[in-house]
């Protein structure tokens, strides 16, 4: 079989065939470069199976394909179909019914390597020739033509691997073709079909009908890229605006004053006759209640657009501006509310029919400009337009800078430099999952139009905000204002929210549209701004998404979490990938196909910045260095509880000081110039016990008193259980604790000391029951002056222990001075022996009755004559508890319920149930205390 080459800049040469010419007008983020030649084989037809690059590389193809493909009466053909005959350079085929196409490469007036096709009908019978598609339709390649049943929106966006996806495109593009397949080497090639002119056919929007003798030419350009198949589409529709410009003017979109329109994502179009404008019967306009409701729902409108003219105009002879004028309080009302609007953060539009030429004769610039001056309106509705013009945008900037064109319909490609925002249209119905004028444009103004009076629109929110654009509620038609509309409006707040406060990521001009997922039917598209990387995934499966769906980077440094669910996320690997999973919900079946069907899901990855840290009832935030931190009672909303902080260092805030007694979820965010740069969900789970007290230092002691002991600082570790399981108890297992060299005292607290700090204080509690109950008239009994006092309250000891110049140990503290660091069972040694301590005697005991009993660090009568308190306070969100330690002369046997009495070994733990002082006061439970030392009064072993 003969190879012909078809090369750049070459017309004709002897063995040549033709020649297909790409030259990339500007730098693609993925390698891109121009194709010298493709390798065409003699027969049959046009196929092919070598593209050329620079430096004389040979890209190879796994499989000839044909160098295009279309429909002729719905009928598909290929290239490579049928035979064909040279004349000069033009290669012609005839295809069935008459259909001539002929294909000519190479552009002596271009450096890129183009190809002409020409479809002639030279039949008898008329044809019609649509989805013209560069190398052909084919499962292992992606490629964009007209599928299904006819529609205004019938592209779609065909991947190997997944069904076909509705995308939407520029609304002169409607009939164009793309597609793009590996080569050889890491290279890919993708390739773009236009039509571009129409000779004796009728051109339609994704079909032309040839009578005979007709004619219709594309132009097919193509480019190599590396990198996913995404850099292809960005590379066709980003960098070479589909061939509909040379060079792009940006300077519209670099006006300061109109860059306000980027960080927009909610409008609402409202017409002057709706009562929620002006009340005909109270005479009164709401006005002032839309803005508060705006503000009640989203923070606030982005733009507010009153709209008095169609349908009412050509009533009389009265124009467009003239309606303006007439309404009540004229320009000056509306003037005053565009003032209003702006205070709250709202922009206040007027609209332009450019149709009203039967009216009173007005100079529709002129007229324009003096009703934006009058009522200092911020932008402009342009009616039945898709574009704007240089004239138009010249009135408004002669009378107030900063005003935006709005059109009606979406911009096409080459309309784009003379306008900044525009709409997806509600002509559309249900609009296609992808839109690729997102990718043209990345910082082109879109909002999607959803007719509220027409049906719900939760679909319609869904999909823009998968795609990082903005919404347009049109009040114009009546109705549509039920709780279904409620719903809807509860949904958009939740993505008006993320959008606002991500919208440095949805200007990103290297956004990737459908990142590879593990699910068919559910969609993700991926957004940077530095070191954030933001997900939007459109979930169109009935049954709802909830599992790993696509692959992550998991660098150290960066964490995830879903924005939408506010849930922390953790990579999973899988298949030596690391996945990340996200949940979205379903809706009934027979919603499918409806504006009710779609969920979506948002997930960040985000830098390691605030790192917070729930300690207790407490959050400790790292230094965030700029911005300010948020901090959510619940998921972040507009109707949400949040308290903002400007943190210059470690904090530690309390959570009960911000929101009171709270169960639940704590969101805390960092936000820079409103956008978001990290986020941190903490959970404040009901039941878990987390420690409220502090230890407060007493003046450090120079010397060992007689009473007390010495116990050495250490790092340790212990582990302590109860045969409890009804309640949760403090997680304090293998936590490795330092604690610093302190003073015990070497037995509980008597009835002597206790009644010498009573003497001496004059002491004496609010609540007095069972205070003391032990004593007879405020006196402890003979002979019992050396037991452990007992009826005493925790707030009794703690007035002991101030006075002492003492405080309790912590139950760290407590473990250390019973247990040492061999962790042994018993503060004596591993084996129990029933005669070093009271073994459940049934009552008290003097506590220095057992001299075999001590600690390795001296201290006496730590188990079994009665608990001793500790400091540790602890609140599980319902219930006050203090730890006991030690156990005590009581052991109840009848019945397991009751809490276990008699000694108890070090590594058992107990909590005590506290009600009130009376109630807490008994005859088990006493105390002992512990004092800090001055560290340079003291010489310690090394």
């Amino acid at each position: 079989m003969l190879q012909h080459i078809w090369s750049a800049g070459i017309t004709s040469l002897t063995k040549i065939r033709n020649c297909l010419i790409i030259l990339l007008l500007l730098p693609a983020t993925a390698f891109s470069q121009e194709i010298t030649g493709i390798t065409v084989a003699d027969a049959p037809g046009l196929q092919v199976s070598g593209i050329h690059a620079p430096d004389s590389i040979m890209l190879n193809i796994n499989g000839n394909k044909p160098l295009f493909s279309f429909l002729a009466d719905r009928n598909y053909f290929k290239s490579s179909d049928v035979g064909e005959t040279r004349q000069k350079d033009s290669h012609i085929q005839y295809f069935s019914g008459g259909l001539k196409v002929t294909t000519i490469t190479g552009d002596r007036a271009s450096e890129e390597w183009t190809a002409e096709i020409t479809f002639e009908n030279t039949g008898q019978d008329t044809v019609t020739v649509s989805n013209v598609v560069p190398f052909g339709q084919d499962s292992s390649s992606v490629y964009i033509t007209g599928y299904g049943p006819s529609d205004l929106a019938r592209a779609r966006l065909f991947r190997p691997g997944y069904r076909p996806l509705r995308v939407i495109l520029p609304d002169n593009a409607w009939e164009m073709g793309y597609s793009s397949f590996p080569l050889s080497d890491g290279y890919s090639v993708c390739s773009i079909a236009r039509r571009q002119k129409t000779d004796g056919g009728q051109r339609r929007r994704y079909e032309t009908i040839l009578p005979p003798g007709s004619k219709v030419t594309y132009h097919m350009h193509a480019a190599i890229f590396s990198g996913g198949w995404q850099e292809g589409l960005r590379l066709m529709f980003r960098d070479r605006y589909l061939y509909d410009l040379d060079k792009f003017d940006n300077s519209l979109y670099e006006r300061k004053d109109l860059v306000w329109i980027k960080e927009s994502y909610l409008m609402i179009l409202q017409m002057a006759w709706d009562r929620e404008f002006y009340d005909r019967m109270t005479g009164k306009y709401s006005f002032p209640e839309v803005i508060r409701k705006g503000i009640e729902l989203f923070g606030f409108y982005d733009v507010f657009c009153i709209w008095p003219t169609w349908p009412r105009l050509g009533l009389d002879q009265r124009n467009q501006w003239d309606l303006y004028r007439d309404l009540p309080g004229g320009t000056a009302q509306l003037r005053s509310f565009a003032n209003m609007s702006r205070l709250s953060g709202t922009k206040f539009f007027i609209s332009y029919n450019p149709w009203d030429n039967s009216t009173k004769n007005e100079d529709h610039y002129r007229g324009m400009a003096r009703i934006i001056a009058e009522t200092e309106a911020d932008g402009v509705v342009l009616d039945t337009r898709g574009s704007s013009s240089y004239e138009l945008q010249a009135a408004a900037d002669s009378v107030r800078k900063g005003v935006i064109m709005y059109s009606e319909g979406m911009a096409i490609t080459k309309d784009m430099p003379g306008i900044i925002s525009g709409r997806v249209h509600n002509a559309i119905y249900l609009s296609p999952e992808l839109n690729l004028n997102k990718l043209i444009k990345p910082d082109f103004s879109i909002f999607r139009v959803c007719d509220v009076g027409e049906d719900v629109i939760r679909r319609e929110v869904a999909i823009a905000f998968f795609n990082g654009y903005g919404t347009e509620l049109n009040m114009y038609r009546p109705g549509g204002r039920d709780e279904n509309f409620d719903a809807d409006l509860e949904f958009l707040s939740n993505t008006t929210f993320i959008l606002r406060q991500n919208n440095d990521a949805f200007l990103d001009f290297n956004w990737t549209p459908l990142i590879e997922t593990t699910l068919d039917d559910v969609f993700v598209n991926k957004w940077n701004s530095g070191d954030k990387t933001i997900y939007t995934i459109l979930n169109m499966k009935s049954g709802g998404i909830a599992g790993n769906l696509f692959e992550v980077s998991n660098k150290p440094g960066k964490h995830y979490v879903s924005l939408w669910n506010h849930e922390n996320l953790n990579p999973e690997t899988e298949n030596g990938k690391a996945m990340i999973s996200a949940m979205a919900d379903g809706w009934q079946t027979i919603w499918s196909g409806t504006r009710r069907e779609g969920s979506v899901d948002c997930i960040a990855g985000l830098p390691d910045i605030l790192r917070s840290e729930l300690h207790g009832d407490s959050v400790r935030i790292h230094h965030p260095g700029n911005g300010r931190v948020l901090i959510w009672k619940g998921n972040p909303s507009y109707k949400a509880t949040y308290k903002e902080f400007n943190i210059q260092h470690d904090t530690v805030i309390r959570i009960k000081d911000l929101f009171g007694y709270y169960e639940g979820k704590i969101v805390i965010q960092l936000v820079e110039n409103k956008r978001l740069k990290d986020e941190n969900v903490i959970k404040l789970k009901g039941g878990k016990p987390w420690l409220i007290s502090k230890v407060i230092p007493t003046t450090r002691a120079s010397n060992i008193p007689s009473d007390m002991v010495l116990v050495p600082g250490t790092a340790f570790s212990f582990k302590v259980t109860t045969g409890e399981d009804f309640m949760p108890y403090p997680d304090v297992n293998g936590k490795t604790v330092i604690v610093d060299t302190f003073l015990i005292d070497k037995y509980p607290v008597t009835n002597a000391r206790y009644y010498e700090f009573l003497i001496s204080s004059g002491y004496y509690p609010r609540d007095t029951t069972n205070y003391l109950k032990h004593w007879e008239s405020g006196v402890y009994k003979q002979g019992q002056d050396n037991y452990p006092v007992v009826y005493v309250s925790h707030e009794d000891v703690m007035a002991y222990a101030k006075w002492a110049d003492k405080r309790l140990p912590t139950e760290a503290e407590w473990q250390l001075a019973a247990q040492g660091t061999d962790k042994r069972l018993w503060p004596w040694g591993s084996e129990f022996h029933g005669t070093y301590c009271n073994n459940a005697f049934d009552r008290p005991t003097p506590v220095d009755a057992f001299s075999k009993g001590k600690s390795p660090y001296g201290a006496m009568d730590l188990v079994g004559n009665v608990w001793q308190m500790t400091n540790d306070l602890y609140f599980n969100g319902a219930y006050y508890f203090i730890v006991i330690r030690g156990g005590s002369y009581y052991r109840p046997d009848s019945s397991w319920w009751y809490i276990q009495g008699g000694p108890q070994q070090l590594d058992k733990t107990q909590i005590m149930l506290m009600v009130s002082p009376g109630f807490d006061r008994n005859a088990t439970v006493g105390f002992r205390c512990v004092k800090d030392i001055d560290k340079s009064h003291f010489k310690f072993k090394k």
